[in-house]
Protein backbone atom coordinates (compact mmCIF):
# COMPACT_ATOMS: atom_id res chain seq x y z
CA UNK A 1 0.00 0.00 0.00
CA UNK A 2 1.32 3.05 -1.05
CA UNK A 3 2.17 5.77 1.50
CA UNK A 4 2.26 9.84 1.82
CA UNK A 5 5.87 11.16 0.40
CA UNK A 6 5.45 14.01 3.00
CA UNK A 7 4.16 12.22 6.27
CA UNK A 8 4.20 8.52 5.94
CA UNK A 9 0.58 7.62 6.73
CA UNK A 10 -0.56 5.37 4.53
CA UNK A 11 -3.18 6.54 1.70
CA UNK A 12 -5.12 4.55 -0.53
CA UNK A 13 -4.32 4.16 -4.38
CA UNK A 14 -5.18 7.16 -6.70
CA UNK A 15 -5.87 9.55 -3.38
CA UNK A 16 -6.08 12.94 -4.34
CA UNK A 17 -4.88 13.84 -0.77
CA UNK A 18 -3.24 12.81 2.43
CA UNK A 19 -5.79 12.26 4.97
CA UNK A 20 -2.77 12.51 7.96
CA UNK A 21 -1.72 16.24 6.69
CA UNK A 22 -3.55 17.04 3.13
CA UNK A 23 -0.45 16.94 1.01
CA UNK A 24 -1.60 16.93 -2.44
CA UNK A 25 -0.61 13.06 -3.85
CA UNK A 26 0.69 11.75 -7.27
CA UNK A 27 -1.52 9.53 -8.80
CA UNK A 28 1.15 6.71 -8.65
CA UNK A 29 2.36 7.12 -4.96
CA UNK A 30 5.85 5.56 -4.13
CA UNK A 31 5.12 2.40 -2.24
CA UNK A 32 6.31 1.92 1.29
CA UNK A 33 9.68 0.95 0.70
CA UNK A 34 10.48 2.27 -2.91
CA UNK A 35 12.74 5.24 -2.73
CA UNK A 36 11.41 8.80 -2.83
CA UNK A 37 11.80 10.86 -5.80
CA UNK A 38 14.91 13.26 -5.00
CA UNK A 39 16.43 10.93 -2.67
CA UNK A 40 20.17 10.55 -3.48
CA UNK A 41 21.29 7.47 -1.72
CA UNK A 42 18.76 5.11 -4.18
CA UNK A 43 18.34 2.93 -0.65
CA UNK A 44 15.13 1.29 -0.20
CA UNK A 45 13.67 2.77 3.15
CA UNK A 46 13.90 -0.50 5.10
CA UNK A 47 17.46 -0.47 4.31
CA UNK A 48 17.89 3.33 4.76
CA UNK A 49 16.01 2.85 8.39
CA UNK A 50 18.52 -0.13 9.19
CA UNK A 51 21.81 1.98 7.92
CA UNK A 52 20.43 4.22 10.84
CA UNK A 53 21.71 2.36 13.36
CA UNK A 54 24.59 0.62 12.09
CA UNK A 55 27.07 2.69 13.58
CA UNK A 56 25.06 3.79 16.40
CA UNK A 57 24.25 7.70 16.45
CA UNK A 58 27.03 8.64 13.77
CA UNK A 59 25.10 7.11 10.88
CA UNK A 60 21.89 8.69 12.79
CA UNK A 61 23.06 11.95 12.15
CA UNK A 62 24.30 11.37 9.03
CA UNK A 63 21.01 10.44 7.35
CA UNK A 64 19.64 12.54 9.82
CA UNK A 65 21.22 15.31 8.06
CA UNK A 66 20.86 13.81 4.41
CA UNK A 67 17.40 12.03 3.57
CA UNK A 68 14.35 13.34 4.23
CA UNK A 69 11.91 10.60 3.58
CA UNK A 70 10.17 10.51 7.33
CA UNK A 71 10.39 7.09 7.95
CA UNK A 72 14.21 7.35 7.61
CA UNK A 73 14.27 10.35 9.56
CA UNK A 74 12.04 8.93 12.55
CA UNK A 75 14.91 5.99 12.64
CA UNK A 76 17.59 8.59 12.66
CA UNK A 77 16.55 10.73 15.17
CA UNK A 78 16.16 7.31 17.55
CA UNK A 79 19.05 6.41 16.75
CA UNK A 80 21.19 9.54 17.52
CA UNK A 81 19.04 9.62 20.72
CA UNK A 82 19.61 5.87 21.48
CA UNK A 83 23.03 5.41 21.05
CA UNK A 84 24.42 8.98 22.00
CA UNK A 85 22.34 8.67 25.30
CA UNK A 86 24.20 5.54 25.94
CA UNK A 87 27.40 6.58 25.50
CA UNK A 88 26.72 9.52 27.73
CA UNK A 89 25.85 7.25 30.12
CA UNK A 90 28.70 4.82 29.95
CA UNK A 91 31.24 7.70 30.04
CA UNK A 92 29.25 9.10 33.04
CA UNK A 93 29.63 5.32 34.88
CA UNK A 94 33.17 5.15 34.38
CA UNK A 95 33.87 8.81 35.07
CA UNK A 96 31.94 8.29 38.56
CA UNK A 97 33.02 4.96 39.64
CA UNK A 98 37.13 4.77 38.32
CA UNK A 99 37.95 7.17 40.61
CA UNK A 100 36.01 5.47 44.05
CA UNK A 101 38.52 2.94 44.70
CA UNK A 102 38.26 -1.23 43.99
CA UNK A 103 34.89 -1.62 45.35
CA UNK A 104 33.47 1.34 43.34
CA UNK A 105 35.42 0.47 39.99
CA UNK A 106 33.85 -2.67 40.16
CA UNK A 107 30.63 -2.05 40.30
CA UNK A 108 31.31 0.41 37.76
CA UNK A 109 32.70 -1.85 35.46
CA UNK A 110 29.60 -4.11 36.45
CA UNK A 111 27.27 -1.22 35.04
CA UNK A 112 29.14 -0.04 32.18
CA UNK A 113 29.07 -3.71 30.96
CA UNK A 114 25.25 -3.64 31.54
CA UNK A 115 24.47 -0.50 29.76
CA UNK A 116 26.79 -1.90 26.90
CA UNK A 117 24.59 -5.30 26.72
CA UNK A 118 21.69 -3.58 26.98
CA UNK A 119 22.98 -1.03 23.78
CA UNK A 120 23.90 -4.67 21.79
CA UNK A 121 20.26 -5.28 22.35
CA UNK A 122 18.70 -2.60 21.75
CA UNK A 123 21.13 -2.02 18.14
CA UNK A 124 20.48 -5.82 16.75
CA UNK A 125 16.32 -5.38 17.66
CA UNK A 126 16.47 -1.85 16.15
CA UNK A 127 17.84 -2.52 12.95
CA UNK A 128 15.73 -5.74 12.53
CA UNK A 129 12.40 -3.92 13.09
CA UNK A 130 13.81 -0.81 10.98
CA UNK A 131 14.72 -3.60 8.05
CA UNK A 132 11.25 -5.11 8.22
CA UNK A 133 9.56 -1.49 7.89
CA UNK A 134 8.33 -0.63 11.16
CA UNK A 135 8.56 2.39 13.17
CA UNK A 136 9.34 0.65 16.80
CA UNK A 137 9.48 3.32 18.98
CA UNK A 138 11.65 2.97 22.34
CA UNK A 139 9.27 4.68 24.86
CA UNK A 140 11.68 7.21 26.10
CA UNK A 141 13.99 7.85 23.33
CA UNK A 142 11.48 8.30 20.72
CA UNK A 143 9.56 10.88 22.91
CA UNK A 144 12.63 12.78 23.35
CA UNK A 145 13.60 12.51 19.86
CA UNK A 146 10.13 13.81 18.53
CA UNK A 147 10.49 16.70 20.94
CA UNK A 148 14.29 17.01 19.73
CA UNK A 149 14.27 16.73 16.27
CA UNK A 150 9.85 17.29 15.79
CA UNK A 151 7.65 14.80 14.42
CA UNK A 152 9.05 12.68 11.99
Amino acid sequence: MPHCTKCGTMVADNVGFCPGCGAPQAAGVAPAMAPAAGTQSGLSENVAGLLCYLLGWVTGLIFFLTDKRPFVRFHAAQSIVVFGGLMVIRIVLTMLFVSSGLAGFSMGLGLVWLVSVVGFVLWILLMVKAYQGERFRIPLAADLADQIFGKS
